[in-house]
């Protein structure tokens, strides 16, 4: 570092891009480049961010001593061997999901954490919504009460995406549907039973040897727990959604048809309460028209990143409800700003190495399941 602050390299642009302002604009960040292998789109974003570092590839990143933290935003296929390749040239590493499609490539990854004693973290977006950190609360509060099962789901059709993407096994890109699960539990995943469903035709199938559009798993938790989780990627026809459902003694929180949807708050009478009511009575249930932002726990400059383009900065809670949220449900701020502060505290990051390889893990060999029949499959240590 110089100064105390950062020099990072966002690697990617065509999402990747939407990070370029919010690594520019963080406090502890003192110089930000960008990499992307089509020339076009990377002057367009450095001319955008007003970026003026540019390296036409990750082997120069690399090569230069000077840069500290290198954020991965690249193809699925490529993030092992590109996130070990970052970390033992000593440089800090975030990526964007997953951390690996196979179990060797978590392995990798693992030894060069250990090997280099530089920083990794997955950039899990799914941790960091407002939806997450809403039931999150109600959970450390005391109002969720014990967690009882939990479930979630992730329905997305990658027709016409790049061509990496093509029958890509649903669980491989299990992530946004896994990780608020593990959070959320206390726990960590020990095993995984996965049926596949349905057919794609012949040419989604060759590039993976996958046969499934759509994966259905459940999870068992060290703490005694269970879950559940959906997968889409190809030929089900489906409004895009991440949803979340997470099952207390006291209250239940429900978030999961359609990306815009307002989640459900039910509440569970107490006992003595429920034994004066007649019976057949509807269970409370609250729509949550407004989720609160959490943009205090950020450095200002980084609060306009929370909501989308109708923002004022003189109250971004009102942003908020004014407009549309930031990226992927105001979550990018959030996980740049942890990945840079474990640089800066020299501190494992929220999503570290162990928890994106549980979380990554479970998609694996949720796909390795449901080849297999749906038998069960204990995940490693």
């Amino acid at each position: 570092m110089k100064n105390g602050k950062l020099k990072a390299v966002i690697v990617g642009l065509g999402f990747g891009g939407a990070f370029v302002p919010i690594w520019r604009d963080h406090p502890d960040v003192g110089e930000v480049g960008v990499c992307e292998l089509n020339p076009k789109l990377c002057a367009r974003v450095a001319a955008e961010y007003g970026i003026s570092l540019i390296y036409p590839s990750l082997d120069e990143v690399l090569a230069d001593e000077t840069v500290d933290a290198v954020h991965l935003v690249t193809a699925i296929p490529d993030h092992a061997e590109q996130t070990v390749r970052v970390l033992d040239a000593g440089k800090h590493c975030a990526c964007t999901v997953p951390m690996a499609t196979t179990m060797e490539g978590i392995q990798a990854i693992r030894s060069a954490v250990e090997r280099s004693g530089k920083k990794y973290m997955m950039m899990e977006t799914t941790l960091y919504t407002y939806q997450y950190l809403y039931v999150k609360r109600l959970l450390e509060s005391g109002e969720l009460g014990r967690v009882q099962f939990l479930r979630g789901s992730h329905y997305q059709d990658m027709e016409n995406w790049p061509s990496y993407w093509a029958g890509l096994p649903p669980f491989w890109y299990g992530t946004h549907a896994i990780a608020p699960l593990v959070g959320l539990s206390g726990s960590r995943i020990t095993a995984v039973s996965c049926l596949g469903s349905g057919t794609m035709r012949p040419e989604l199938t060759r590039q993976y040897g996958n046969p499934f559009p759509i994966e259905t798993a459940h999870f068992r938790f060290e703490n005694g727990l269970a879950a559940e989780a959906t997968r889409s990627l190809f030929e089900t026809a489906r409004t895009y959604q991440e949803g979340l459902f997470v099952y207390g003694s006291k209250k239940s929180f429900e978030w999961g048809f359609a990306d815009g949807d307002k989640p459900y708050v039910t509440s569970l009478l107490p006992a003595d309460e429920a034994a004066r009511r007649p019976r057949g009575l509807p269970t409370p249930v609250e729509i949550i028209e407004d989720l609160p932002n959490d943009f205090s726990s950020l450095p200002e400059p980084l609060w306009r990143y929370t909501v989308g383009g109708d923002y004022d900065p003189t109250n971004p809670q009102l942003s908020l409800k004014k407009g549309a949220g930031g990226g992927h449900h105001g979550s990018h701020p959030h996980l740049v700003h942890e990945f840079v502060r474990s640089i800066v505290e020299d501190r494992a990051p929220a999503v570290d190495w162990s928890l994106a390889a549980n979380i990554t893990a479970a998609g694996i060999l949720a796909h390795q399941s449901a080849l297999l029949g749906g038998g069960w499959i204990s995940l490693p240590g």
